[in-house]
């Protein structure tokens, strides 16, 4: 029997919360300035960058290998600093039925620290934990945030 499963990954950064929420908020199509090494492009696919429903097709590098991805902005709460994406999809549809994304950003001493929580369905008991997107979204976390304390 198929179940959701849950995995958190929590990455300490630099920047303000605010200011770190922000750059993946409103300014994704920056992010293959921000993270040359992982995010090597993205495209507006539908609606736009910033409002909900708006879906983009992700390029990137995973593991070594090139990978895409597309996906659905599906909420945002700026009060808690919260944005939920959903993979429509691409490489992580291979190897699971549903794949959702919450980052969670809060304030954490003079830095902040982002919270992705990941949550799938593996398509099969044969597919690994997907622990390879928790570096990924650490790395990625680490490139934003060092890209904007270097654009004060």
């Amino acid at each position: 029997m198929a179940q959701i499963r849950r995995m958190d990954c929590k990455v300490e950064v630099k920047s303000s919360a605010d200011r770190f929420f922000d750059a993946f908020n409103t300014k994704a199509h920056l992010m293959p300035k921000m993270s040359t090494r992982l995010i090597s492009d993205v495209k507006l696919l539908q609606g736009d960058w910033n409002s909900l429903g708006s879906v983009r097709m992700w390029d990137y590098a995973s593991q070594g290998k090139s990978a895409a991805c597309k996906e659905v902005r599906e909420n945002v709460d700026e009060k808690n600093r919260t944005i939920i994406y959903s993979i429509l999809e691409g490489e992580i549809s291979n190897y699971y039925k549903t794949w959702k994304s919450t980052l969670n950003v809060t304030p954490n001493g003079e830095g902040s620290l982002a919270k992705w929580t990941i949550e799938y369905e593996k398509k099969n008991d044969h597919v690994p934990e997907p622990l390879n997107y928790c570096d990924f979204y650490a790395i990625w976390s680490k490139d934003v945030d060092a890209y904007l304390l270097n654009a004060k």
